[in-house]
């Protein structure tokens, strides 16, 4: 079976730009042509987004909305939630601290979101993100 990617915030951001970066650009299609499915989880449009909003960056949120309408879109649900704070409280009895212990730890809640659909996630982040799920570099992430 294949496994979709999850794409993190590294990556949709730099989709989202008006001008999207040519390498995660052609990542992208590349991983498309081969039939792999490509998630936007609700918690890193949510992280994107609130960014281009603070930021007044109106063209590279109709990009954002154009990813989410052309990928596939993946909203947050009770049972995420309840998994990603079991995956909080084990992560921090095993040592391993990804935020403050009162910030809303999105790596968790993206951790919990791919869990949810076997996933594995594309990323800038893998230091985090690998002690939790399937994690790679966006850049030599390949099936």
């Amino acid at each position: 079976m294949i496994k979709p990617w999850v794409l993190d915030s590294g990556p949709l951001g730099r989709l989202a730009h008006p001008n999207p970066n040519e390498k995660v650009s052609l990542w992208l299609s590349a991983e498309l042509e081969r039939g792999i499915p490509i998630v936007i989880p609700e918690i890193i449009d949510y992280e994107v987004r609130r960014s281009l909003l603070l930021e007044g960056l109106t063209r590279s949120l109709a990009r954002l909305d154009q990813l989410k309408a052309g990928l596939i879109y993946l909203p947050l649900t009770t049972a995420v939630m309840l998994k990603a704070s079991q995956l909080w409280a084990e992560a921090r009895k095993r040592g391993f601290v990804t935020s403050d212990p009162h910030a809303l730890d999105i790596d968790v809640i993206l951790a919990a979101q791919t869990l949810q659909i076997d996933g594995r996630v594309a990323t800038e982040n893998v230091r985090h993100l690998s002690q939790l799920v399937d994690a790679v570099r966006w850049r030599t992430a390949h099936t």
